[in-house]
């Protein structure tokens, strides 16, 4: 526990000698979830003034606050919090300081393992959080599959999370209830937009790992080279203020991982597959037995090649797994003999959910739910599975609204070149017309290539499995493990896996 003005001072401010230096135990920006002791931090930018909820904190317990405006710190007063007034520009410096101390510095003692990339970030730390966990160590996992673990005491704690990547006190509240529960290790995805807001700084990373970079989030990111920046920064900026050995984990079979292998001056680990890779890499993935529910390979790196059979299918998952693998190579402290007890194991990893994940059926027809939602994601997924199918591939897909517009083109040209048959409806349209979408998505449609426009993604769902004849796959894009759809400002339970269920009966 730390006193008001340590927090303050960690991050260089003097709180003000004429207000009370109160013990702070927490830090939170939910009013809701205040308790006794706690600062309360209102956050500036949302689409409110979160200075509305100083009372609902105080009432909760809260012991200070800090605001971003004059008004903000006369409410504070009136209620009998000591109040600091932060510019909304120093918020993500001087946030991650305070929490880190409040807490702590709960990565410290953590294995922490971070994955970024615009493809594969899920299922990466998914499988890191599985094999460690095979391995015997207690391990959380944060991501876009929400906050989860495992405690030793066998205590397992599942919680939905609002951003993929937190936003900085949510995040370090999480960590240190993960070290709280006895967790030794965690694999966490790191977004793009968690990067250039800086909502992990601070954090010390033991593997940073890179997946891929292709088109995505430019309606936040605006070109390409912002958006390597950002993820750059995982690679460049974290190995510098940590005293632990960070080691970056490349895939040098994309462009930019092998890039930033030449650039790095921290410790570098490369890899790739035999399917995909040229130049040389320090893992690599070889002799593939792909199917849609199973991958068999061997690993080959420096003095170790290892066997392994995943239940996970398709392709790209085969670089997912060698990703994960080369990670775990160095992650510190592992026994010498994890990768005997892993490759013994592996069939124990549990796949990832919405992620290339079979429906079975008696109908004779393949059926695969899968979260990809972005070109090169789709693309991929439709490689994966044409080589698994004896007869069409028929795509049902969709594009969000109220995000990256120019990619709804390039979404129905990669669903149509690599699918027989296709199925455009929705996916979250938010507050946009669905149908303006489709007709947005639909001008990407390759020539002479069958596109049907559903705007009701049930209904699209039903008429693709009823469309399908033994042999063929029918692959249902873009909302994976999700059981809700967005319209307007409001989540409606929709989960595709469910659905394809319905529709198969």
């Amino acid at each position: 526990m730390n006193q008001f003005s340590a927090l303050l001072a960690a991050a260089g401010h003097v709180l003000d000698a004429s207000l009370e230096d109160p013990v702070i135990t927490g830090m939170q920006i939910d009013s809701r979830k205040v308790v006794q002791g706690d600062l309360f931090v209102c956050m500036p930018g949302m689409s409110q003034d979160t200075h509305a909820f100083l009372p609902m904190a105080a009432e909760n317990g809260a012991r200070a606050a800090v605001v971003y405006s004059e008004e903000g710190r006369l409410a504070a007063d009136a209620l009998g919090l000591s109040s600091f007034e932060l510019a909304p520009t120093d918020y993500s410096e001087t946030l991650w300081r305070m929490c880190d101390l409040c807490y702590a510095h709960p990565t410290r003692s953590l294995k922490l393992i971070g994955v970024t990339g615009t493809n594969g970030k899920t299922t990466v730390a998914w499988l890191v959080r599985e094999m460690l966990r095979i391995l015997g160590y207690s391990t959380a996992y944060i991501g876009t599959l929400g906050f989860q673990l495992t405690a030793p005491d066998g205590t397992s704690v599942v919680r939905e999370l609002d951003n993929t990547t937190p936003f900085c006190v949510e995040l370090y509240h999480l960590l240190a209830e993960a070290r709280a529960a006895g967790v030794e290790s965690i694999a966490m995805e790191v977004s793009s937009h968690a990067l250039d807001q800086r909502r992990v700084d601070g954090l010390e990373f033991d593997v940073s790992i890179f997946t891929n970079l292709t088109q995505d989030h430019l309606d936040y990111h605006g070109d390409m080279a912002t958006y390597e920046a950002a993820k750059f920064r995982l690679f460049e900026d974290f190995p510098n203020h940590t005293e632990k050995q960070t080691v970056g984990v490349l895939n040098i079979a994309d462009p930019v991982g092998l890039r930033w292998a030449d650039q790095l001056s921290s410790p570098v680990l490369t890899y790739g597959t035999d399917l995909e890779l040229e130049d040389d890499a320090d893992v690599v993935g070889l002799e593939a037995h792909i199917a849609v529910d199973s991958v068999r390979f061997e690993l080959q790196e420096a003095e170790w090649r290892t066997a392994y059979h995943f239940r996970l299918g398709g392709a790209y998952n085969f670089t997912n797994l060698v990703s994960a693998l080369a990670a775990l190579a160095v992650v510190p402290d592992l026994p010498v003999e994890w990768r005997s007890i892993l490759a013994a194991r592996s069939e124990e990893v549990a796949p990832v959910p919405g992620r290339f994940e079979p429906v079975p059926n008696q109908r004779g027809i393949g059926i695969i739910v899968d979260y990809a939602h972005t070109p090169d994601a789709l693309e991929k997924l439709l490689a994966a599975v044409r080589p698994l199918t004896s007869g069409r591939v028929i795509c049902v897909f969709g594009c969000g609204g109220d995000r990256d517009r120019t990619k709804r083109p390039r979404m129905a040209r990669a669903a149509s070149q690599a699918s027989d048959l296709v199925y455009v409806t929705s996916d979250n349209p938010r507050t946009e017309d669905p149908d303006a979408i489709l007709v947005e998505v639909m001008t990407g449609v390759v020539p002479g290539v069958e596109a049907v426009p559903i705007v009701d993604r049930r209904e699209a769902i039903f008429a693709a499995i009823a469309a399908a004849k033994p042999g063929d796959t029918v692959v249902i894009a873009g909302k994976g493990h999700e059981n809700y759809q967005i319209i307007g400002r409001t989540k409606y339970p929709m989960d595709d896996r469910e659905i394809a269920r319905e529709a198969v009966q």
